[in-house]
């Protein structure tokens, strides 16, 4: 690494090899076999050799052949403008944006806003991907297909998609270099402590393609808010129910999706009704 000059407050970042991030999966408590949706910053750890490359294969390297990996793949840009909102279109611009917008393909279409680990890891060899247009899941392992064969439009984040899956089968979560506002479980615990109140919906839709034919289809789904997310998960660490350790300069953290959804489901009740 290049020093640093006289009076450079800055520090050099972390160098992180994929030995360290697999010594550190280890000490998270991530094992051969283990089930585990991943939430990830590359940038947050410093300098990765390989990057993404490199963090995916200790990721791979740590759950083993046994194990199956998870990792949100939403692709926002397929929304209904509408739902959207940009200001800068009018109707007439939102209505051939609607016109324009290409069919949700599990191959092909990018993720955006998800970072570099999860394009990549979308792209991996046998790596399945949820159908949902906007709100997919994808997944590498033996539990792959069962976790993302069911994803309901109108379901992005509750019993009807792969996060209400990973729940049932009693995944970890990791968060690599990202905090708890991040943790999309915590919308599975959104949708279930809402039952039985109403909820806020908004209106959303994409195109399909049913043999070579295009038809625009539209559904109502909750409005998710994750203003309390990281106070949440701040709870659940003071708790004692995180496992946590430095790699590089990225803090990060294992937990069990079942204990963290429940424990969530409870505050959220007690946040929400006031």
């Amino acid at each position: 690494m290049k020093p640093l000059a006289v009076g450079d407050a800055r520090a050099a970042p972390s160098v992180v090899t994929e030995s360290d991030l697999q010594e550190g999966l280890r000490a998270l408590g991530i094992d051969d076999g283990s089930l585990v949706l991943v939430h990830a910053s590359l940038s947050a750890f410093g300098v990765i050799p390989g990057g993404e490359q490199t963090l995916i294969r200790a990721l791979r390297s740590a759950v083993g052949v046994e194990g199956t990996l998870v990792m949100p793949s939403q692709s926002w840009q397929l929304c209904d403008p509408d739902f959207l909102d940009d200001p800068a279109l009018d109707p007439a611009e939102r209505a051939a944006v609607r016109e324009a917008l290409p069919v949700y393909d599990e191959l092909l279409t990018p993720t955006r806003s998800m970072g570099r680990v999860a394009e990549l890891f979308r792209l991996q060899p046998g790596t399945r991907r949820s159908p949902h247009p906007h709100r997919s899941f994808a997944a590498a392992g033996p539990l792959s297909r069962e976790i993302t064969r069911v994803h309901e439009p109108g379901s992005p984040f509750g019993e009807s998609s792969p996060l209400a899956r990973l729940y049932d089968a009693d995944a970890f979560v990791l968060l690599l270099g990202v905090g708890f506002d991040k943790c999309t479980s915590l919308h599975l615990a959104e949708e279930r402590a809402a039952q039985g109140h109403p909820r806020k919906m908004v209106r959303n839709g994409a195109p399909t393609g049913v043999a070579g034919a295009r038809e625009w289809v539209s559904w109502e789904e909750p409005v998710v808010d994750d203003s309390d997310f990281a106070a949440i998960g701040t709870a659940f660490e003071g708790a004692g129910h995180v496992r946590a350790l430095t790699v590089g300069d990225a803090q990060c953290r294992a937990l069990s999706m079942v204990e963290f959804v429940d424990f969530a489901v409870e505050n959220l009740k007690d946040r929400r009704s006031h």
